[in-house]
């Protein structure tokens, strides 16, 4: 198996997992923006996609999945409840799916999204914006489906892995390293809170200082509907 993190110049991660015994392919938080790279790459080094997934319904950039499942048959994968539309594949902890060697778990995570899920892979779990590296915290839970509370009490699914897992998360800025459990247990701020008053304090002033998402007018109701609007307003 073989993992790659494809957005090098942005703040939103993709994930690119390869099985490498039969050249079959899985995209975890795909950009629309950058579909044609994908596509791309996956033909000049001859490999199948067969799945694209979604960790959660994205509120600051529009989903690649749809128009992956449209242009290449790929499996189109979300959480079972989410309220995206265009899946083709819903998931529950009790899911499991095979591509070659390699194999996805699934477990529910919501908090930042009520439909945020962590995909286990081998040694790797994806976190999306459940968990971000170090002092990145966690995703702010202000958007739309969001619970302060939920994201709170589901930080407890992270005891079901081991320590050396590596955490590969949704945002981190260009560059960032992706470290393992253990060390984000050391080094992330949110995993080192005893309460729930302080977790709550730690999001109000986090998204208080993040200000409003300039992309969610446009990204939301595009990943909600599965339909690319006629105007993207980022877009030359």
């Amino acid at each position: 198996m073989r993992v790659e993190q494809l957005n090098e110049n942005m703040w939103a991660m993709t994930y690119l997992v390869v099985c490498e015994k039969t050249s079959k392919a899985t995209l975890i938080d795909p950009v629309w923006d950058n579909l044609s790279d994908y596509v791309s790459l996956l033909e000049e080094r001859g490999l199948n996609l067969e799945y694209a997934m979604a960790t959660h319904t994205h509120a600051d950039h529009i989903t690649g999945c749809f128009q992956l499942n449209e242009m290449t048959g790929a499996e189109y994968v979300m959480w079972n409840d989410t309220p995206s539309m265009g899946v083709t594949m819903y998931v529950d902890e009790e899911s499991s799916i095979l591509m070659g060697d390699v194999e996805f778990k699934f477990h529910f995570a919501p908090g930042h999204t009520g439909d945020s899920m962590i995909i286990e892979c081998g040694n790797y779990i994806f976190t999306g914006d459940f968990l971000f590296t170090g002092k990145g915290g966690v995703g702010r839970d202000d958007l739309p489906s969001g619970r302060v509370h939920l994201h709170w009490q589901a930080l407890d699914v992270l005891e079901r892995f081991q320590s050396q897992v590596l955490v590969c998360t949704g945002h981190d800025p260009p560059g960032t390293e992706m470290m393992s459990l253990d060390w984000n247990r050391q080094n992330n701020p949110v995993l080192g809170m005893e309460s729930y008053e302080e977790y709550a304090e730690w999001q109000s002033t986090t998204s208080a200082s993040l200000g409003t998402v300039s992309k969610i007018k446009t990204a939301l109701p595009a990943n909600i509907f599965a339909e690319i609007p006629d105007n993207v307003p980022w877009i030359d």
